[in-house]
């Protein structure tokens, strides 16, 4: 299975610098208000002897953050701050105005455990969604990977009514596009603006070249073999652009197996209602095949390349955050 190459974050670097003696304290944004910096669960995370990787805020509050941190380690307790971002600050990292946010602090071992730092880490790594939930003012929780329906479709961290606050780690947003045509080509940069690793798949040399994605995961395989080699899962986003029922239908017919969060498929009305004919022939059931956008896209009109890409990307997003 094909993993992001973005998982190294603060849970990663606390987990390998409290293992080498360093000590490591987590500091996680767990509310704001106004226009903060930074979102909720945006971490940073302090080692022992004073290196800090990651942002609660856009550099306005980062230093008196490591200076608690710091103290945590000394003491073993958790601890909850809370900053008032002024105007000018806010406006020096690129906003029109302040805000204010609370930061909890937990030090790895003492308060945050080291088996449930390491299952997460494990989590992420196995690109499986998973909460961190604690209490918001003290920290020292545990994982759970079922519930927070809303949570974990949203990508929102927060407390809750009960005073817990929940971190969602979701596994990074993949696109994955059978078809390397224009738009394709369109379609690829504004995923990645969107948020999404990109990895595109054609067999035909042409058109999935180094020189019309540059710098691009582009896998020359056929499509059910590079399906099976990506895994489809449920942060996986399937887009097939061919029109050719040799490269569309074999990654069809992985895909509706799988849990894929949105399956699209270009073509006509009249195009899509042959593939609904081939699949039921393959044995398909109706609730399977309907999961399938086609004709692809939001209907907005859309004529060239890029108007259809971001037709396409309009509609990802509405079922990714809406689940419809």
């Amino acid at each position: 299975m094909i993993m992001a190459d973005n998982l190294q974050g603060a849970p990663e670097l606390a987990l390998e610098w409290h293992r080498a003696g360093r000590g490591a304290a987590l500091a996680t944004v767990v509310q704001t208000w106004g226009s903060a910096p930074r979102r909720v669960g945006a971490q940073m995370v302090v080692s022992g002897d004073g290196q800090l990787e990651g942002s609660v805020s856009g550099g306005c509050v980062e230093g008196a953050v490591m200076l608690e941190a710091m103290e945590s380690l000394e003491t073993g307790k958790g601890t909850l701050l809370e900053f008032g971002v002024s105007d000018g600050d806010a406006f020096a990292v690129g906003l029109a105005c302040g805000g204010t946010i609370k930061v909890l602090v937990e030090p790895v071992g003492t308060v945050l455990a080291e088996d449930v730092l390491a299952d997460l880490v494990a989590a992420r790594a196995a690109r499986k969604a998973v909460a961190y939930v604690c209490d918001a003012e003290t920290g020292g929780g545990k994982l759970t990977f079922e519930g927070l329906d809303d949570r974990f479709r949203m990508d929102r961290s927060g407390v809750e009514e009960d005073g817990r606050f929940v971190a969602i780690h979701n596994p990074p947003l993949r696109l994955v596009v059978v078809g390397a045509v224009h738009i394709a080509q369109a379609l690829v940069p504004m995923a990645r603006i969107a948020g999404f690793d990109p990895i595109i798949v054609d067999p035909r040399s042409a058109f999935g070249s180094e020189a019309r994605f540059p710098g691009e995961v582009i896998l020359d395989q056929w499509p059910d073999e590079a399906m099976e080699q990506v895994g489809l899962d449920a942060r996986t986003a399937l887009v097939l652009l061919t029109h050719d029922p040799k490269l569309d239908d074999p990654a069809l017919h992985i895909a509706l197996k799988s849990p894929a969060f949105y399956i699209g498929a270009l073509g006509s009305t009249r195009t899509h209602g042959k593939r609904v004919e081939r699949l039921d022939e393959a044995g398909f059931s109706e609730s399977d095949i309907g999961r399938i956008h086609g004709p692809i896209g939001l209907d907005i009109g859309a004529a060239s390349p890029s108007e259809i890409a971001v037709s396409i990307m309009g509609e990802m997003l509405r079922v990714l955050r809406k689940g419809a």
